[in-house]
């Protein structure tokens, strides 16, 4: 078999690789932005990388010259040497200086661009973070939820970021770049989202055992569905009804001491973990890292620690008996 064909297989497997490495889906994809913000980052990116490409390009072309025209032949001279060469040390110089600037300026204006004051009628939300999940406030709402996010689609939002334990870091790759979360200091973000849809997320700084498992969701809503949404997060769930199931796992949710870490409205008020009054018509639980289905909730309840390393969540040995009225009672929460 010819030389070079031996290298046709292994070659053709290389591309195949290449190709299947730029499938989708990326759902978290910092080159598909959905926000201004991201749109004016990923611009800057795009600036920069060509800036990269034309400077690999002319300093890989000089070195294969440089190969092919300087390289040793037999019975040929040995090429003139030169010592010093004050033209050719200005330009080397001055080029990479030149680059620099231009890859500077957009990037100061990039900076300033997204650092701005935020608009009249900004929608403000305070980010906290917890080992492992996040809560969310709305000040100007009232409301309070847990590692869902909800905004409205063409608004701009004000994101402040906090921590009440380590350092952490709040990311939603397709709305805005990433900001650390630390103990008792407050960093923003601040983007519009322009398009409708759900967007994932997680925590980028390692936070401890279940730093994986910190993850996040960013529903953006057209303006009636935000709405529709806080109107439903501002009524204070019903009481379920006595001799129901549900009434069984409230009675649970007292007997397991679960009012002393979590508050639901009306009922309990524990801060230690995330707010449950609307816990029902989330999608998902235990850091947004499980979909919220009653499979889920059982394997959740059953064994937390067992589910999510590291847990501040003990497992409290619900009873056979009482898990399926305690994953009723919590599946009213709506």
């Amino acid at each position: 078999m010819p030389r070079y064909r031996r290298h046709l297989i292994p070659l053709a497997l290389l591309g195949l690789g290449l190709i299947a490495a730029c499938g989708g889906p990326f759902p978290q994809s910092t080159l598909a932005p959905t926000s201004d913000f991201g749109q004016e980052i990923d611009r800057l990116f795009t600036g920069i990388f060509w800036w990269a490409v034309g400077v690999f390009v002319v300093v890989e072309g000089l070195l294969l010259f440089s190969i092919l025209r300087f390289r040793q032949r037999e019975g040929a001279p040995a090429p003139v040497q030169h010592h010093g060469h004050t033209t050719l040390e200005i330009a080397w110089t001055l080029a990479p200086a030149l680059i620099l600037v231009f890859i500077a300026v957009p990037t100061v204006r990039a900076i300033f661009t997204t650092s701005g004051p935020a608009p009249a009628g900004a929608l403000r939300v305070e980010v906290i973070g917890h080992q492992w999940w996040w809560e969310y406030r709305y000040p100007d709402l009232g409301l309070v939820t847990a590692n869902e996010l909800h905004v409205p689609v063409g608004r701009t939002v004000v994101v402040d970021i906090t921590s009440t334990d380590v350092i952490h870091s709040w990311w939603t790759p397709k709305l805005g770049g990433k900001r650390d979360a630390v103990p008792g200091r407050h960093n923003r973000i601040m983007f519009r989202p322009d398009s409708i849809g759900e967007y994932m997320g997680q925590c980028v700084e390692y936070c401890g055992a279940s730093h994986a498992n910190m993850r996040l969701r960013t529903f953006v809503d057209s303006d009636s569905g935000f709405e529709a949404w806080v109107a439903a997060q501002r009524i204070q769930p019903a009481p379920p009804a006595a001799g129901s199931t549900a009434a069984a796992g409230q009675q649970a949710f007292q007997k397991y001491g679960c009012i002393g870490c979590h508050t639901v409205a009306g009922f309990s008020a524990g801060q230690l973990g995330p707010n449950l009054t609307h816990v029902g018509s989330r999608t998902t639980i235990a850091g947004a890292s499980m979909m919220n289905t009653e499979q889920h909730l059982r394997d959740w309840i059953g064994n937390p620690p067992g589910m999510k390393p590291g847990s501040m969540m003990p497992n409290m040995h619900v009873s056979a008996a009482d898990l399926p009225a305690l994953i009723a009672y919590l599946q009213s929460l709506k």
